[in-house]
């Protein structure tokens, strides 16, 4: 064999790091004596050949026949590692366009799989079941797959190696022309539905319903038996999931398309194993993350569980209810009751179930909330986030806690209390993002504010602060002499940020020529710097002088300056003519169940200009009725962005007199 690999001309190959030369090193390496070397070169021609997908190189299709080979050899120690990477590729090829194909690949892979067929037979049982997977993966008609399939279904006795096998054979099945042995996979695959191991019948809905959608609904029952039956954890050791409880929830519950709450509140019956009632509230947070409906049908279940005796049930029941928010309101007295609750989770921060109360009562706008966030003020750490941290929207939930400050946030009612702490919090941030973090907290309580203003002067004469006070200051706006004085300090010719330093000192009761004058500097061929476009829509008509460049603006490309010029735009000049269809157009894929961040200020802006905002009315009259969430991040968050821009929405119909469809 290297003999054979020496021959090819590996250098003029390329893969996803350039030249392929320093493959057949690592392959030679995977057959090394040492077990760990092996592991390393494997996972280096993992990345090399693979890394994230969206390819087949040139290098992959060389390396193919080798790959195959050594992982039939039963004495190198990365064998199923290789049949891992052979599984990614062959997936892979079967997905990409045919621009992204190498062209030698096709005729690569239909010489290597008989080689790979013959892997079903291999004394060990892993190796098997990688085989069927790479099987299962690949594209090939099932008239040459099946058929081997078909016999190592006879003679398997393997209980983990049977379930690869099922999912193999209902992905060759529908791999046409599948010849005379399709009818036969079919129908193997059906009478299995009846089977006696629970794990064999889930393993044939999930094989079944490729070709059949309509089956997973129909066989709840045997979906629910399985993934809560001890015989669950076999799937850990297949080679097609590789999942405990948690993995093997999500993967059926993927079987389920739309918001029925069936199959979660399933999970959600008492189970004596703490790792399925858990799976049970991930799989209620997946459920909720993508749909609102459910909500009615799984929130008594979701309270049920704040007195489960594990820790980390009680936390996800209690962050799940905080997401929840105001409709989970009618529980807050079962929250309540967790605030001493000193359960800690096995997690690096150890967050406790009565930080994850806090959160819950704050979202609820329970004043029972402020004593807890107020001890977590004045800790070094707690389970509170220490940074704004942002997940990707999924159908899975991640059940973490925000930011202190993202909590205090949500809270101007309580202001009076909460402002000792915030004030503490800026005296001992050592990070300049804190500092920041709290600062915009007070600005965005506006006036509520107004006790902070004494501490935030103090700020301003520290040049590593000043920037987040006078942020601070400007949205509470409250003049004042010695606000003024500092600020227009901060304000001259050359000075960084000195619109920010002039804006605030107008926001003090200054003059607003300073802050104008401060513009003219930022002001550059491609228009104004985004914050300068918040400062200008403040301004409004003062900052009249600035139409053409706005109205330039507003007809770009890049939609946060387009939105951000087009609000300040109506700002200054009240112009809805190019203001309104340059909004409109950031918020139209809104209609449609898209959702971006950009949308929900698009929203607000529309709401503020009123009735010409109509035709952005009528377009989005159907939003509010829409089942499937709107929030564009996942965890807490993606529950909140739903949250406002609905409201937003809401707000743009009232303003412009049209009539919302009701949920």
């Amino acid at each position: 064999m290297w003999g054979e690999w020496d021959t090819v001309g590996w250098a003029v190959l390329r893969h996803n790091y350039g030249s392929a030369k320093d493959v057949p090193g690592l392959l030679r390496r995977c057959a090394g004596p040492d077990p760990r070397d092996a592991e390393r070169a494997a996972d280096d021609l993992l990345n090399n050949l693979f890394h994230q997908g969206g390819w087949i190189c040139s290098a992959a299709t060389a390396a193919l026949p080798y790959l195959v080979r050594l992982a039939a050899t039963p004495d190198v120690p990365s064998r199923r590692t290789l049949l891992g990477i052979v599984s990614r590729l062959v997936s892979e090829a079967g997905q990409v366009a045919e621009q992204r194909l190498d062209p030698g690949w096709p005729a690569a892979w239909e010489r290597a799989l008989p080689e790979v067929l013959a892997l079903l037979d291999a004394a060990d049982p892993a190796v098997r079941r990688d085989a069927a997977d790479v099987i299962g993966s690949c594209r090939s008609p099932g008239e040459l797959t099946l058929p081997a399939l078909l016999r190592r279904w006879e003679v398997e006795d393997d209980p983990a190696t049977r379930l690869d096998l099922v999912l193999a054979l209902g992905r060759a099945a529908l791999q046409e022309p599948s010849g005379e042995h399709g009818a036969e996979a079919r129908s193997l695959l059906r009478g299995l539905l009846d089977a006696p191991e629970a794990q064999t019948r889930l393993a044939a809905v999930h094989a079944i319903a490729p070709g059949d959608p309509g089956l997973p609904a129909q066989r709840i029952d045997i979906l629910l038996e399985a993934v809560r039956d001890p015989g669950v954890e076999l799937w850990q050791h297949t080679s097609t999931v590789e999942s405990g409880v948690q993995g093997v929830h999500h993967w059926t519950a993927a079987l389920l398309t739309g918001p029925s709450p069936t199959f979660t509140l399933g999970l959600l019956d008492d189970h004596p194993d703490v790792g399925q009632r858990v799976g049970g509230l991930a799989r209620a947070g997946g459920l909720l993350a993508r749909w609102c409906s459910p909500a009615t049908a799984l929130l008594p279940r979701l309270a049920a569980r704040l007195d489960d005796p594990a820790a980390e049930v009680r936390f996800r029941a209690a962050e799940l209810l905080a997401c929840l928010g105001p409709v989970a309101a009618p529980y807050a007295h079962d929250v309540a009751a967790l605030l001493g609750d000193t359960g800690v989770r096995d997690t690096r921060r150890g967050e406790t179930v009565a930080e994850a109360a806090v959160w819950a009562l704050a979202r609820m706008n329970d004043p029972r909330c402020v004593p807890g966030l107020i001890e977590a003020g004045a800790r070094p750490r707690s389970g509170f986030a220490s940074n704004s941290a942002h997940y990707p929207s999924a159908d899975w939930h991640y059940p973490v806690l925000p930011a202190l400050h993202e909590v205090v946030g949500h809270l101007p009612d309580h202001a009076e209390l909460l402002l000792p702490m915030i004030l503490g919090r800026l005296d001992a941030a050592a990070e300049v993002h804190v500092l920041h973090s709290y600062c915009e907290v007070l600005a965005d309580w506006g006036p509520t504010a107004e006790p902070a203003v004494p501490h935030l002067l103090g700020l301003l004469e520290d040049d590593r602060a000043w920037t987040a006070a006078a942020t601070a200051l400007a949205g509470i706006g409250t003049p004042g002499r010695a606000a003024r004085e500092l600020l227009s300090a901060r304000s001259r010719p050359g000075d960084a940020h000195a619109e920010l330093a002039a804006w605030a000192c107008w926001k003090a009761g200054g003059e607003p020529g300073p802050v104008l004058e401060a513009l003219d500097r930022t002001l550059t061929a491609d228009g104004f710097p985004r914050p300068a476009l918040r400062i200008l829509a403040d301004l409004g008509a003062h900052a009249a002088r600035y139409a053409d460049p706005l109205r330039t603006m507003a007809a770009g490309t890049g939609a946060w300056p387009r939105v951000e010029a087009a609000h300040a735009l109506w700002a200054v000049t009240g112009d809805t003519e190019n203001t309104v269809p340059a909004l409109t157009t950031a918020v139209r894929g809104l209609a449609e169940g898209a959702s971006r961040p950009v949308m929900l200020p698009a929203v607000r802006h529309l709401a503020r200009i009123g009735p010409a905002a109509r035709p952005a009315a009528e377009l989005l009259r159907e939003v509010p009725a829409r089942d499937q969430r709107l929030g564009s991040s996942g965890g807490w968050r993606g529950f909140l962005g739903d949250e406002s821009i609905r409201a937003a929405v809401e707000e743009l119909l009232a303003a412009c007199d049209v009539e919302g469809l009701a949920p």
